[in-house]
């Protein structure tokens, strides 16, 4: 098996190559702009950027983080953008060579046949979810919109790639099973029979993953309208909701309950630092989305872990 450092190296090229477009996005995206036309562009003296004066780092090294015709300042923003997911994506190529390493090349393992491609998807899955919360974040924070370009259309893609995942299940993998005897299956001109299959593997994931979605828009929607309620006036933003749902999509409910969690207590501290700084009071509005993000990229890295040790206290 080859080392784990060129899987790194080939990831963090290619994010630097996806941070460099994510940055595109970042700054067209919120103003309703074309991510295509025009070309890249100096958005001060609207210069056009050539191509050596587009490479990711390096040319903002080179430039001294400013524009080569008007001088003006190249925000951190840019190679800050590009460093974070070229990051992202290196760690989740590491984790592509553990799980091929694993499974192609340890002679003990004793993983089902639909662990490879499950586990390849499944890291793709979080891949794309670092992209999108990377440019969410940075898009709340700078505008407070989270468009629907990247919210709705992750949702889409968390949902086909749940889907591919379950192309890959084995004939009774991921079944749920209800106890003997516990439903009665029945045909005219037939014996009653024992059953004892609720959903098969395909239902089960698929099924509920749309569920999951549901459920995690929906517990915005309803915080939403007890916030108005109370407060008569409006708290979370819609985007908001379809971000969550977004995560969970890509990740799962409890994973993106472990997002929401984080999220909020992020949110909550930031808000309580403003106000003991005098920047702001109980009626001033924060960019949520730009804690649930990160909320989102710390349960993508860890959530599993935190779940899974927080069934043990229950226990």
């Amino acid at each position: 098996m080859t080392s784990r450092i060129p899987y790194e190296a080939a990831g963090f090229l290619l994010g630097l190559l996806f941070g460099s477009f994510l940055n595109v996005c970042i700054s067209r995206l919120p103003r309703r702009g074309s991510v295509v036309q025009p070309a890249s562009h100096c958005p001060r003296c609207k210069a056009s950027i050539h191509w050596y004066d587009n490479i990711p780092i390096l040319s903002w090294l080179v430039l001294r983080g400013r524009c080569r015709d008007c001088g003006q300042p190249i925000p951190w923003r840019y190679p800050l953008v590009e460093l974070a997911t070229a990051f992202w994506f290196a760690i989740q190529a590491a984790r592509l060579h553990t799980v091929l390493s694993f499974y192609f090349h340890d002679p003990t393992h004793s993983a089902p046949s639909s662990y490879a491609p499950f586990a390849i998807i499944a890291n793709l899955s979080v891949t794309i979810l670092g992209f999108l919360l990377i440019g969410l974040m940075v898009m709340d924070w700078q505008s407070g919109l989270l468009p629907n370009s990247f919210t709705i259309t992750g949702i889409f893609i968390g949902l086909t790639l749940i889907c591919a995942q379950a192309i890959f299940l084995g004939p009774a993998e991921g079944q749920v099973v209800l106890p003997p005897h516990s439903i009665q299956l029945t045909s005219v001109g037939a014996a009653t029979e024992t059953g004892n299959v609720f959903l098969t593997g395909p239902e089960a994931l698929v099924g509920g993953r749309i569920f999951a979605v549901l459920g995690a828009g929906l517990l915005i929607l309803i915080i939403r309208w007890l916030y108005r309620a109370l407060r008569h006036r409006e708290g979370m933003g819609l985007g908001d909701a379809k971000m969550l749902a977004m995560i969970a999509a890509l990740l799962g409910f409890w994973p993106a309950m472990v997002s929401f969690f984080f999220g909020a207590l992020a949110a909550s501290v930031y808000g309580i630092y403003l106000v003991a700084r005098g920047r702001a009071n109980a009626s001033s509005r924060i960019p949520f989305g730009s804690f649930l993000a990160a909320g989102g990229l710390l349960a993508a890295e860890v959530g599993d872990r935190i779940i899974d040790a927080y069934s043990q206290l229950l226990r």
